[in-house]
């Protein structure tokens, strides 16, 4: 008895026992803890109210004074439980911080405002976002601080210069949800970029005045550079330098941005860690080999410390240039990082540079947590400092030849690179592109030794007029990146359609991932269990039966063919990503002419399972409502109504409006499980949703009928013959 009391003493101390050993390796999991918080926040189904921050905040000191004074082995769990806290304030404090106006319902009218970014849509419409923003009849603290307005029909005299005033009449509407629960949140990005409105005009946008002295002249900057790279290189080559070297990826056509997405080259367009550190690597090197050169300067300072502190002015200066949007503030952070790390006589690249700088985003942007940049910028960065760093001395070294060492690393930097990042991005945008890897093994080394370099020579001799010969080389560089990004685009079988995981997977593959990459010895293939599970969980995802617009003007059923949907035109974004969600190639057109729905446009009738379903839009589909409940147990319309007619249930852009889109499962019973997409009343929805208790359940037909008009607590509008209403 007393040696298994010992043995349980033991295996109960092992925890502890393990971490104070490995003390020195633990910094690497402060972010992880600290997104722990940010995400709890974020998953929260209400805003938090000041007594969780006055918790929270208690949390923080008493774990601050643990750390100071307790036992010296508890103090790992002191710092994790601090960091949880610590997330929750940081959220809190950066809504505090950003916190704007939200357009209210629908604008249409005159908007005049000044230009602060240009950009394209995913539809390949030129977009203004604005700010000083003035809207007609609209009280100025009820004004968006942005709006954005994507510019259809010919603009060809449009001349769009950051800082210059417009003016324009326009359809603003505040930004929308998710196309479905569990999606990307549309509304809550657009929140955290102050952006409180968006819309489109198909009417001229007319400049009003130009930029004052001064103003916006970074904007400006960019925009003069990024014409004349475009003056200099023609076509979507020219496009593609501006985009790696100012930011500006307007000029790029769609197929071309096609190309490099389904070739997995689209991380060269973005600047992002990959660019700067070709920028600022060249730029070190330059400097401390210019250094080199003279002998009597060399020998009297440190170049190394000098390069570091010019390439640090180049990284500051290239990430005003390109925006300073959230990818390059990453990527800059990391070029501090490092940076800083030489001026103090540290390792450059180490797992403690790479959690440092998660520290610091987190810490000015705790939002940047569920983008994809991201992710799949701090997965490649952490698993190839660990790859390499275990390699280093026992292959890298000893048993690989010199002149073998440069292959090897970049297949072994495209193999892990592709390795770390591929469920993120399948995750994000559910695709793989199968021949990603050997892609970049042909474009990547020409971005290193041509493209950036060539770029950064023609800046520094633009000012002598000597930037044509640079360019030119630049440009060639773009095309083979282009060429290459078509060619592979173009094989059969290139991209690979991926469903979207759940909630879970990619919780349980990135803490797999940095369990892998941080902890020491044996142990580290415990990381094995999480990512074989998350794997598992992914492989049995199960997609929504019935998907509905936030409008109601499209309906998606799943079927034996694929999802197959109710309109061949209209609502394409959502459309788009419900069929990328279920992991499904095909384009909209087709999805329509799938077998699931029957009858004319405007009045389209489905089956799921005992639910007899019909979708009415048009100007005619509230006078077909009344026949409409008589016919079907379920009625999706895009219009607005007062009451139902009859024993159906009516979903209507009353109820919508609240609700956000909706995803229905089919029960085993026969029963409806309805998801809301705006389940949580949270401050960047501009309003709460009614259907609190979710997800909620509807009986079978039948069985609802038998109920009474309690039946269907929560939808608008049940057949009750009383006015549609939200539940309370």
């Amino acid at each position: 008895m007393q040696r298994i009391g010992l043995w349980m003493q033991q295996v109960a101390l092992w925890p502890v026992l393990a971490l104070a050993e490995a003390r020195g390796i633990l910094f690497p999991w402060v972010p992880v803890f600290l997104a722990c918080g940010i995400g709890w926040w974020f998953g929260r189904a209400d805003e938090p109210d000041m007594p969780v921050y006055a918790a929270a905040a208690a949390v923080v000191l008493l774990c601050v004074i643990g750390w100071r004074i307790g036992p010296h082995l508890a103090q790992p769990f002191w710092v994790a439980t601090g960091c949880v806290a610590a997330g929750v304030l940081l959220c809190g404090l950066r809504v505090m911080v950003i916190a704007s106006p939200v357009l209210e319902g629908h604008y249409y009218g005159p908007v005049s405002g000044r230009i602060v970014e240009i950009d394209r849509s995913q539809s390949d419409a030129l977009r203004l976002t604005l700010d000083l923003v003035v809207l007609d009849g609209v009280a100025p603290g009820d004004v968006p601080i942005r709006v954005r307005i994507s510019v259809q029909g010919d603009q060809r005299w449009l001349v769009s210069q950051p800082g210059a005033r417009v003016q324009v009449t326009a359809h603003l509407s505040p930004p929308r949800g998710p196309v479905e629960p569990g999606a990307f949140d549309f509304q809550r990005n657009a929140w955290f970029r102050q952006i409180g409105a968006v819309g489109y005009t198909r009417h001229p946008v007319l400049p009003w005045a130009p930029p004052s002295p001064g103003e916006q002249w970074v904007g400006r900057l960019r925009s003069q550079l990024s014409a004349g790279i475009q003056a200099a290189i023609p076509g979507d080559a020219g496009a593609f330098a501006s985009g790696v070297m100012t930011g500006d990826r307007s000029g790029l056509s769609g197929d071309a941005v096609a190309a490099l997405r389904d070739s997995s080259l689209a991380h060269l367009l973005a600047i992002s860690g990959m660019n700067m550190v070709f920028l600022t690597g060249f730029v070190f090197a330059l400097c401390r080999g210019g250094v080199a050169l003279v002998p009597f300067v060399a020998l009297r300072i440190n170049a190394k410390k000098i390069a570091a502190v010019l390439a640090l002015g180049v990284a500051g200066f290239y990430l005003l240039l390109s925006g300073a949007n959230v990818p390059t503030e990453r990527a800059f952070i990391m070029v501090v990082v490092m940076l800083g790390a030489i001026l103090v006589d540290r390792r450059a690249l180490s797992l403690r540079s790479v959690a440092m700088s998660a520290v610091i985003l987190l810490a000015l942007r705790p939002e940047t947590l569920f983008d994809a940049g991201f992710q799949m910028s701090f997965a490649a960065t952490t698993m190839l400092i660990a790859g390499f760093g275990a390699l280093e001395g026992g292959v890298l070294r000893d048993h690989l030849p010199r002149w073998v060492l440069p292959v090897f690393t970049l297949v072994l930097s495209s193999a892990i690179g592709g390795l770390a990042t591929g469920p993120y991005a399948a995750a994000h945008f559910n695709r793989i592109a199968d021949l990603g890897f050997f892609a970049n093994l042909l474009t990547v080394p020409v971005m290193g030794v041509i493209i950036m370099p060539a770029g950064a020579l023609a800046a520094l001799l633009a000012p002598l007029g000597l930037a044509d010969l640079p360019l030119w080389i630049m440009g060639l560089g773009c095309d083979w990146v282009l060429q290459v990004a078509h060619w592979v685009a173009a094989r059969e079988g290139a991209v690979t359609a991926v469903p979207a995981p759940g909630p879970a997977v990619l919780l349980l593959i990135s803490l797999a991932g940095i369990w892998l990459a941080v902890w020491r010895g044996w142990g580290r293939f415990a990381a094995v269990a999480p990512l074989g599970l998350a794997f598992v969980l992914w492989s049995q995802v199960a997609r929504p039966d019935l998907l509905i617009a936030e409008d109601a003007a499209l309906v998606g059923l799943a079927g034996p063919e694929g999802r197959a949907l109710s309109v061949a035109r209209g609502g394409g974004f959502a459309a788009e990503n419900w069929l990328a969600h279920d992991g499904d190639l095909a384009a909209q057109a087709i999805a329509a002419r799938r077998a699931g729905f029957s009858g004319p446009q405007h009045e389209r009738r489905f089956v799921l399972g005992p639910w007899r379903g019909v979708h009415l839009r048009g100007k005619t589909a509230r006078d077909a409502l009344q026949t409409a409940c008589l016919t079907a147990d379920l009625v999706i319309i895009a219009a607005r109504v007062t009451a139902s007619p009859g024993d159906c249930v009516v979903i209507d852009q009353t109820m919508l409006a609240a609700t956000g889109a909706l995803a229905i499962h089919l029960l085993p019973d026969g029963g409806l499980q309805i998801t809301s997409s705006r389940g949580a009343a949270r401050v960047w929805h501009d309003r709460p949703a009614p259907m609190a208790s979710l997800p909620h359940n509807l009986p079978p037909p039948a069985l609802r009928l038998a109920q009474g008009p309690e039946r269907c607590p929560g939808i608008s509008s049940c057949g009750s013959g009383q006015p549609a209403a939200p539940a309370p």
